[in-house]
This record gives structure tokens, C-alpha cells and sequence, in this order.
């Protein structure tokens, strides 16, 4: 929390991602009862830090503000790396070359990457959000060809793999 409130981060963007890390931390706790292996601290470390590039602009590009953020400030690259590919349901070489992002795949790996990625977007503001209304929100945006479809589809896996809710 330290590092938000030293970036600048506003106290609604902290409550976000406090949310956020509270979800993360639930989703994971119900992944390590079906025997996955999750390192928790690295999830909550992730989510309570997803946002920091908020910090500069509110843009799609804020994630990788927050990756740059934090590579000064020597975090983690586990986290970083969770910063990064947190946007929407990851963003592709293709959607990223689309949407004036550097030229790479933004596309949540690790598990702990997947979570956080997952919680951000059934959290609105500080509210968890059902999975259905989350779906809504991304087919709105595909139909306004703010994301391809591909992003929809990677939403419902990031659900099925995660088994969540």
C-alpha cells in the first residue's frame, strides 16, 4: 500500500485494489484446497499493486506504467510481470500492436498472474461482480471493437480454469 500511496495512486484507486486483493486472495485460497500450488504473497502482492500505473494514466497502457514503476523501484519481476498482463484478459501481440501497446503478448502465464488478472475484472470500483455481468461488460466492449473477440474468450477460460465462482 506503501508504494500506491508514494506513487500517487488516488484513495479510490487504492480501494480498488484493495478489493481486488481480497478476491485474489479468496480465489487462491479455494485453488490450494483442491491441492494447486499458489504462492499467496505473490498474489496479494500482484493485486494490491496491479493498479499503481494508475498512478499517470487511466489508459490501457497502465499497466505498463505500473511495470516500469515498480522495475525502478527493484520489486519483484514475478510481480511486475503480474502488473503487466493484468489489463481486461490479457492482451495479445495483435491487440497490443492494435491498441498502440509495445509489440508483445500481455497475456496472463503464471497462476498467480491468472488470478489477479481474473479478480480485477469481477471487481467494479470495490464491488465483486458476478461472473455474468462481468461477460456483459466484455461482449459491450467487443461490440464496440474496444477488444476483439478473442478477450472474450480468454475471460470464459480464465473461469474455467480457475473454477471460480
Amino acid at each position: 500500500m506503501e508504494i500506491l500511496r508514494k506513487e500517487g495512486c488516488p484513495v479510490r484507486i487504492i480501494e480498488h485494489c484493495k478489493a481486488v486483493a481480497w478476491l485474489a486472495r479468496k480465489i487462491a485460497k479455494k485453488l490450494r484446497e483442491r491441492g494447486v500450488k499458489i504462492d499467496l504473497n505473490l498474489v496479494e502482492a500482484g493485486a494490491f499493486l496491479h493498479d499503481v500505473g494508475r498512478s499517470r494514466t487511466h489508459s490501457v497502457k497502465h499497466g505498463i506504467v505500473g511495470a516500469e514503476i515498480l522495475r525502478r523501484r527493484g520489486v519483484d519481476e514475478r510481480v511486475i510481470k503480474i502488473v503487466e498482463r493484468h489489463i481486461g484478459s490479457g492482451i495479445s501481440r495483435k491487440e497490443a500492436k492494435r491498441a498502440g501497446l509495445p509489440e508483445k503478448d500481455y497475456i496472463p502465464e503464471s497462476i498467480e498472474e491468472k488470478i489477479v488478472c481474473y479478480a480485477d475484472c469481477l471487481i467494479e470500483e470495490t464491488e465483486e461482480i458476478s461472473f455474468e455481468e462481468a461477460l456483459k461488460k466484455f461482449e459491450k466492449w467487443y461490440e464496440k471493437r474496444i477488444i476483439g473477440k478473442d478477450s472474450v474468450e480468454r475471460f470464459k477460460k480464465l473461469r474455467e480454469e480457475l473454477s471460480y465462482p
